[in-house]
């Protein structure tokens, strides 16, 4: 009989932090956390909304620049509740159990899978922009080799990755603003076009444009993709249990998202109107590169192009990263295949992270096979960005619930506004779903063309159908690790299972000799 002594559920969850080294210093979180809020999104999709939109963009990036603040908070207060590198699937196992835990890791390991293999097909086209002749399959292997050798190294490789690709991000930006302004409040001509904020009005349509090609409620449905360019900000929540001090860098992070939005995004945003026409940016082109051609800089444009590569593979980099830790978590939960759990020396996750590198490969080929096809797959990875998302802002919900009630202890970095922002949160990813199946649904005559509104009318249902059967099987492996120990951790009174319980049985995610 296996003696049982008294153990704490928190001390216990904690277990799969085992093998991990907490190597993560300030710059390097700083930087992964700026780097998550700059990407692709802002250097190239913004081009195309900005064409659909006209100047409302600036409101549209302004709106949801708020609830990824309201989101950012949400984990900060999660984060400082207990730092763990399995993130929001450690955090469902703790409040909603297991199942809820098995949904949101392979949610997210989607989102990052499909992610990354659209990544890896933009570094080829961009590497073409000097190369045109070299063949996609190679860039995709040496993109991939690059990545692949960083993340396998160690955590603190990934930090310094991260580190300078924040570094080429932001001083593009800057750079950017700094030329903008000066553009604009000089009052510069642009070709045969004068700049100026007053072009925010004169824009063909006005500010809001409502008339014509353009709806008035393009800025509302355009949120839904904007969504998708503030994706991977959450980094900060996996990278938190390999910092050296969660608790003093967390918060630093967090509360500077909100300036790093609104310099970045909306002061870009703001500029471009202001330089050129709407209507003069292309889907496909950089704005930015378009900025410089117009201006006669074409090294500017040249650089705008090497930082597309930088953005492309820090997202590649964050991609690996995190879908190693989430699942080695589901591995240690029986919830994924066992060889997950395997790390190196240097407390990296190296079997997860190679698994992950293998879809990405095939995944490339498949998109340059069948564009078409892997367009729809790709577009379902914006499923997995909402679903993780709405798993913070539930999971911070039950947390101040059962600190209300006494249950658990408060954590330090609470979310402002409770509960009514992460309410807020949730109904916004609500209704971008429903922006998506109609922007979907508008976006083209032929039904095979609605990519968005096949994703959210089909797609959601296949996916929800895939991952009922998936539990089904791993189900019973899950329930013999936990004793049938399949409920939240915790209950609104106090421990679901009582506190004195043995604590090899209490947690599903115990370190294991697998895991050595």
């Amino acid at each position: 009989m296996t003696q049982t002594r008294d153990t704490s559920h928190s001390d216990s969850l904690n277990a799969e932090q085992v093998g991990y080294k907490q190597t993560l210093g300030r710059r390097h979180v700083q930087m992964i956390a700026i780097g998550g809020a700059i990407g692709t999104g802002l250097f190239l999709g913004s081009a195309s909304r900005l064409h659909s939109t006209g100047p409302a963009l600036l409101f549209s990036y302004a709106f949801v620049g708020v609830i990824a603040f309201f989101l950012m908070r949400a984990l900060g207060e999660l984060v400082l509740h207990r730092p763990t590198s399995g993130a929001f699937v450690s955090y469902m196992r703790e409040f909603y159990g297991e199942k809820w835990a098995y949904v949101t890791g392979w949610m997210y390991w989607l989102n990052w899978a499909l992610t990354g293999i659209a990544e890896l097909s933009a570094v080829g086209l961009y590497v073409q922009y000097w190369f045109p002749n070299m063949p996609a399959w190679a860039t995709v292997l040496i993109a991939l080799g690059v990545v692949l050798v960083v993340n396998l190294m160690s955590a603190r490789a990934f930090g310094e990755f991260e580190f300078w690709a924040a570094i080429a991000k932001v001083a593009a930006i800057v750079l950017f603003l700094v030329v903008g302004l000066v553009v604009v409040i000089g009052g510069f001509s642009i070709g045969t076009h004068k700049a100026g904020f007053s072009n925010l009005w004169s824009n063909p349509g006005g500010f809001w444009p409502a008339s014509g090609d353009y709806n008035w409620y393009g800025p509302i449905l355009v949120m839904s993709g904007v969504v998708f360019a503030y994706a991977a900000i959450e980094m900060v929540g996996v990278a938190a249990g390999e910092m050296a001090d969660a608790n003093r860098e967390v918060p630093k992070a967090v509360n500077a998202v909100i300036y790093r939005i609104a310099i970045f995004y909306c002061g870009s945003i703001l500029l471009l109107c202001s330089m050129l026409p709407t209507t003069e940016f292309k889907s496909g082109t950089s704005p930015f590169v378009t900025i410089f051609d117009r201006m006669g800089l074409t090294w500017m444009a040249a650089l705008i192009q090497i930082v597309l590569i930088v953005a492309a593979m820090s997202s590649l980099n964050s991609g690996l990263y995190s879908t190693g830790r989430v699942l080695r978590s589901l591995g240690m939960s029986k919830q994924a295949p066992q060889f997950t759990l395997k790390m190196s020396s240097s407390g990296v996750p190296w079997a997860g992270i190679v698994m992950t590198s293998i879809v990405y490969v095939f995944g490339a080929v498949l998109n340059a096979i069948a564009p078409d096809a892997f367009e729809i797959a790709l577009e379902s990875a914006a499923i997995g960005i909402i679903f993780t998302w709405g798993t913070i802002f539930v999971c911070q919900l039950r947390l101040r619930q059962l600190v209300n009630r006494g249950v658990v202890p408060k954590s330090p970095f609470q979310m402002p506004g409770n509960p009514y922002t992460s309410i807020i949160g949730l109904v916004f990813l609500v209704l971008v779903l429903i922006g998506m199946a109609i922007s979907g649904w508008q976006s083209s005559p032929y039904l095979s063309h609605k990519t968005n509104f096949l994703v959210v009318v089909f797609g959601i249902p296949i996916i929800a159908i895939v991952l009922a059967i998936g539990w089904k099987m791993a189900k019973p492996a899950v329930v013999a690790n936990t004793n049938n120990r399949l409920k939240a951790v915790w209950s609104n009174d106090g421990p679901t299972y009582g506190a004195k319980v043995d604590p090899d049985d209490l947690d599903p995610a115990k370190p294991t000799t697998e895991g050595s």
